[in-house]
């Protein structure tokens, strides 16, 4: 056994300033007690009295004399221990240099082989590529060693790619391209362990040649995280129309084993129109989610689509988002989708919103991805993507809301077990609201999207129809609101009808349909109809019941009739079946003159075999003054075995 000594030089430097101040406070006391223990005062003047103060006096005495060579040896000790942290700390600073040397002596040695064999070490990182070469990173060592970055790209010079790693080890960043150049992909990661490198940014564009595109994200190996992708490069701002910008790059798959996608690039923002009759760049598309991959991986989310530029006259249009990244092993989410970028403003137009990228798939046990939502403003925003779809067990994801005008995404369809993804918000403006996912075999149908509001002529958007259940167990998903118009021109939105089920389950209710605005100066639009409810399950469920329908618009001569109301779902073989919605309430006439008439209850759903069936809606309100009450609706039938008939709904109350 060979004897080893080891010390800290800081803990010895910082042991004996701790020491000192103990010996100082020690002294101290030493010196305030000094008076006072060997001076003391006889009590009387006997002889007992004046021996005991001898003896006690005699006592501090002597230990003040023990305490003076005990301080002495303190103080030595000390000094030695300062010194010994001293020489220590001497030491190891004589040993770094040497010890520097031989470390790269001995992996000059290691790597010479490989380095002659294989043009790459055995253990160390690669070199970087130089900055405005463009040339690609080292590769890492063999063993272990990150990949070198790619070096940036001179004007119109792609840059270099980024080198892989070795065994283990992260793959190098990718380098940023030229002007107008593309961005360098990302390195592999290591073959076992480690992520890969992410890409490289586009260059921004110039005259007549538009942004680069972003560098891919590189691949893991067994375990390890996808490369992010380089964002886009930015449209040039030039006299007249603007440049385009770069699309994002796409994001490195994930480790074999175990690891998540990389992010897609976000797109490059369009350029600047100037000058009369000039139009904005348009915006880079997002990049692409990288998959997910082997037992465990998530995919990752696709990047943001660029915003379009500002044009002299006409607005660049967004970019689209990009599509999130599946999961293609066991188990993993798919990847979010990006958000559409934003239209350019324009004088005369704007541009188009970019729409939003799709959620990502997943091959067998997850949730699917999100779609993105659509670019909100410019001259009409872009759809929501689509949510992701589920093969085998998880729920579908939900669509993305669209924007100023659009409609929203559909939902994802569930795997064999899980629920349909919810349908994206309808975009302000009457944007139709984006269909609910349907379930499989067992789980529930996604709700639909409501209808975003109109107004200024625009109609209310169209609530979504609600997914449909599982075909062996689940309900159907309810139907979405439509959308309303207040006090302005134009139509409420028909409610969506509400999801079937399929052999046991509820079907869905209906959405309500939107209150209205006017038709005319002098006249109120008609309230829009109530969605229908779903029919339950073949063998046993309930009816979905129907949704209520929308009010007429107050207007200044005539108000406009309300909606009627959605009909109640038939029933399954044993269930009761669904009530029919309420009818809108007639518009007012503000001077007064004619209310519009009330909307009709919708009709009671059917049973089938044992069963109640469905009352009837009631009737809306006429409006004030001398609109009509609506009708009820008619009670639906009861089963043929066992149940009793829906109640008729009652008549509304005339204005």
């Amino acid at each position: 056994m060979f004897p080893f000594v080891i010390a800290a030089p800081e803990a010895l430097v910082a042991a004996s300033q701790d020491l000192s101040g103990i010996g100082s406070t020690i002294e101290a006391a030493n010196a305030a007690a000094a008076g006072s223990t060997t001076q003391v005062v006889s009590a009387a003047q006997d002889e007992v009295s004046t021996a005991i103060v001898r003896l006690f006096s005699g006592y501090a005495r002597e230990y003040q004399a023990i305490s003076a060579q005990m301080g002495l040896f303190h103080t030595q000790f000390v000094q030695a221990l300062t010194r010994g942290g001293n020489s220590y700390g001497l030491a190891e600073a004589a040993n770094v240099a040497p010890l520097q040397i031989l470390e790269q002596e001995v992996l000059r040695v290691i790597n010479a082989p490989t380095n002659a064999l294989l043009g790459r070490p055995l253990i160390g990182d690669g070199a970087n590529g130089p900055a405005g070469t463009g040339a690609s990173g080292g590769a890492g060592g063999i063993l272990y060693g990150n990949g070198g970055n790619g070096g940036s790209g001179a004007a119109g010079q792609a840059g270099g790619n980024g080198g892989a790693a070795g065994l283990f080890g992260n793959g190098g960043n990718g380098g940023s391209g030229g002007t107008g150049a593309a961005g360098g992909n990302g390195g592999n990661g290591g073959w076992l362990f480690g992520s890969g490198g992410a890409g490289g940014n586009g260059g921004t564009g110039a005259s007549s040649v538009p942004g680069g595109s972003g560098g891919a994200g590189g691949a893991a190996g067994l375990w390890g995280n996808g490369g992010a992708g380089g964002q886009g490069g930015q449209g040039a701002d030039t006299p007249g129309d603007g440049g385009s910008a770069g699309a994002g790059g796409s994001g490195g798959v994930g480790g074999v084993i175990h690891g998540r996608g990389g992010d897609g690039g976000a797109g490059g923002d369009g350029g600047l129109g100037q000058g009369a009759n000039s139009t904005g760049g348009t915006g880079g598309d997002g990049g692409i989610g990288g998959a997910g991959r082997g037992l465990w991986g998530h995919g990752g989310a696709g990047g943001q689509g660029g915003h379009g530029g500002e044009g002299g006259d006409v607005g660049g249009a967004g970019g689209a988002g990009g599509a999130g990244g599946g999961s293609h092993g066991l188990w993993g989410n798919g990847g979010a989708g990006g958000q559409g970028g934003q239209g350019g403003d324009g004088t005369v137009t704007h541009g188009a919103s970019g729409a939003g990228g799709a959620g990502g798939d997943v091959w067998l046990i997850g949730q699917g991805g999100a779609g993105g939502d659509g670019g909100p403003f410019g001259g009409g925003g872009g759809p929501g993507g689509a949510g992701g779809s589920v093969g085998l067990i998880g729920s579908g994801g939900a669509g993305g809301n669209g924007g100023l005008l659009a409609a929203g995404g559909t939902g994802g369809t569930a795997g064999l077990i899980g629920n349909g993804g919810a349908g994206g918000q309808g975009g302000i403006g009457g944007g139709n609201g984006g269909t609910g996912g349907d379930a499989r075999l067992l789980g529930n149908g996604g709700a639909g999207g409501g209808g975003g509001d109109g107004g200024s002529g625009r109609d209310g958007g169209l609530g979504g129809a609600g997914g449909a259940g599982g075909q062996f167990l689940g309900d159907g998903g309810s139907g979405g609101d439509g959308g309303d118009v207040a006090f302005t021109f134009g139509t409420g939105g028909a409610g969506g009808a509400g999801g079937a089920a399929k052999l046991i389950g509820h079907g869905g209710s209906g959405g309500a349909g939107g209150h209205s605005g006017l038709a005319t100066a002098l006249t109120g639009a008609p309230g829009a109809g109530g969605g229908a409810g779903g029919a339950g399950g073949q063998l046993f469920g309930n009816g979905g019941n129907g949704g209520a329908g929308g009010d007429g618009g107050a207007a200044n001569a005539t108000g406009g009739n309300g909606g009627a109301g959605g009909n109640g779902g038939s029933a399954g073989l044993i269930g009761n079946a669904g009530s029919g919605g309420n009818g809108g309430d007639g518009g007012n006439d503000t001077n007064p003159s004619t209310g519009g008439d009330g909307g009709r209850g919708g009709d009671g759903g059917k049973a089938s075999l044992i069963g109640n069936g469905g009352d009837g809606g009631e009737g809306g309100n006429g409006g004030v003054a001398g609109g009509a009450g609506g009708g009820g609706g008619t009670g639906g039938v009861g089963g043929t075995l066992l149940g009793q008939p829906g109640q008729p709904g009652s008549t509304g109350t005339p204005g």
